[in-house]
């Protein structure tokens, strides 16, 4: 064979490999709705950038007819490219192969780059399309998910990792996914589970749609398994490079600094008039944040899951922060199970990848009642307060208003090692609210009185001048300065400067044994 022909050998077989399962199946694909796995490759990653691995795998099974299957790629696109400019790895099934299975060559694709990502410290995308393991191999196929899983695991903390799921999910195939750092789920098309709708059915009975069971709004609002959704997939990859640009390549990388045009000193007056005078009314907290961080660039996570909570990603002047925040337009913002772990992912996800942590509170205290109690609100709350012990980054928090109970301590207080610790006026700081604690002190006193609700009345407005206020806390140096609300960007800001090269470490160990 001549040079010529074993180029032009090599091109055939390129095509046949960029052709997955065939233009048949390709169209299938695209009936769905869904894009393939080369598509959305080409989406995610800078024009031009991706540079594949591995194109001419194919499996090694002799059972079940699968001697005569082959297929270039063996169902998965694998290989590394560029967002905005920086190195990314990235693997995207492809459902046009044996329907996405993963098989022992399959796996090996992906942990041949996850392995290139751990060494080089870049992030690890995975556009997930699969129906699971390839039966065909058996164990095989279960091993070789056990290959990713480990390799997950060890790359937590040191380089983000980030899921989408583009298609079915099912079976031992989800774990990978659960052990990122986020999922992305598209609306309508793609479906995570352990047991499918069928099983289900065999097993206990219930009737249940696989939207009903796995879908995006699922597993966002309820199951709070995923972190984004998003009405098609062109925005889900979007989506992706949008998060990508807060986040370090790796644990020992500084968040990217973008340039921006928000004046650093801006003062956002409204905020002085934002609390209302009664402590029961709410108030929304996304316009607290989006008037403080820097115009346009707050991006929430999980925003239909434990909504009392808000957590996500900003800037201020240029630099990347995570935000947490309670919400007390919901739930009064109280602290229960879902919030808690929701935000202690969150807090140990920014502290693995040193991303400064700056909290807002106005918290209650955390949620009453025998179903909290009976579900391990004390577990659950522990595992935040772990967290923000635990967390070693710059820790600015700022208390607009409530902040009582053991709720205080938990939410980045001076006492876990909270940083600066703001105030405005309208913070109220104590044990628990002000009618609560006239209650209990002055129990008798009420009791005894000839009018007692007028006494009670007077009794609680002498406690709240003098406890429902920041002060005594600032007095104890508890806070560091209680500041005017619309002083709060530039000072966050100049914080954020004083505390760039803050150094702290926790004992030397092998690792904490947080309550989960």
């Amino acid at each position: 064979m001549t040079t010529k022909e074993k180029i032009e050998e090599l091109r055939r077989r390129r095509a046949e490999a960029m052709l997955g399962g065939g233009e048949q199946r390709i169209a299938a694909q695209h009936n769905k709705g869904k894009l393939t796995a080369r598509e959305r490759i080409d989406l995610l990653l800078d024009p031009g950038s991706f540079h594949e691995l591995d194109m001419f795998v194919t499996h090694r099974s002799q059972d079940f007819g699968l001697a005569e299957q082959r297929y270039l790629g063996d169902g998965v696109v694998t290989g590394y490219g560029l967002v905005d400019g920086r190195l990314i790895y990235v693997f995207s099934q492809d459902f046009t192969v044996f329907g996405g299975s993963l098989s022992e060559a399959h796996a090996g694709k992906i942990c041949k780059i996850m392995d290139l990502a751990m060494k080089n410290g870049a992030p690890v995308i995975g556009l997930n399309d699969s129906g699971g393991a390839r039966i065909q191999e058996g164990v095989v196929s279960l091993g070789a998910y056990a290959d990713i899983f480990l390799r997950n695991t060890l790359a937590s903390g040191v380089i983000p990792q980030i899921s989408a799921i583009m298609g079915p999910c099912a079976g031992g195939a989800v774990y990978s996914p659960a052990i990122t750092d986020f999922i992305f789920m598209v609306e309508g098309t793609s479906h995570m589970f352990v047991t499918g709708p069928s099983v289900i059915k065999t097993v206990t009975h219930e009737d249940v749609t696989f939207e009903d069971l796995g879908g995006a709004g699922v597993h966002n609002s309820i199951s709070g398994v995923a972190h984004f959704a998003s009405p098609s997939e062109p925005e889900c990859l979007l989506g992706i490079r949008h998060l990508l640009s807060y986040l370090p390549s790796n644990n020992v990388d500084d968040p990217p600094i973008v340039a921006i045009d928000d004046p650093a000193d801006r003062q956002e007056m409204a905020l002085d008039s934002l609390i209302p005078d009664s402590p029961n009314q709410p108030y929304a907290m996304h316009d607290v944040l989006n008037a403080i961080v820097d115009r346009g660039s707050f991006y929430e996570v999980q925003a239909e899951y434990a909504r009392n909570i808000i957590v996500g990603f900003a800037r201020l002047a240029g630099r990347s922060v995570g935000i947490v925040a309670q919400q007390p337009s919901v739930l009064a913002g109280v602290l229960d199970i879902n919030a808690s772990d929701k935000a202690a992912r969150f807090v140990r996800f920014c502290d693995c990848f040193n991303i400064p942590i700056i909290t807002f509170e106005d918290v209650p205290g955390f949620l009453p009642g025998v179903s909290q109690e009976l579900g391990g609100i004390i577990r659950h709350g522990a595992k935040l307060l772990f967290a923000y012990c635990e967390a070693t980054v710059p820790k600015i928090t700022v208390i607009t208003r409530k902040a009582y109970g053991g709720a205080y301590d938990v939410m980045s207080s001076k006492h876990v090692r909270g940083d600066l610790n703001y105030a405005w006026p309208t913070a109220e700081i104590a044990v628990m609210g002000v009618d609560g604690a006239v209650n209990i002190i002055f129990k008798d006193e009420i009791a005894q009185a000839q009018d007692p609700e007028a006494k009670r009345l007077e009794l609680v407005a002498d406690y709240q001048s003098k406890f429902a206020n920041p002060y005594i806390a600032a007095e104890r140096g508890y806070i560091d300065e209680v500041i005017i609300p619309h002083e709060t960007r530039p000072r966050l800001i100049a914080a954020l400067e004083m505390l760039q090269n803050k150094r702290d470490a926790n004992p030397p160990k092998k690792h904490g044994n947080i309550p989960l």
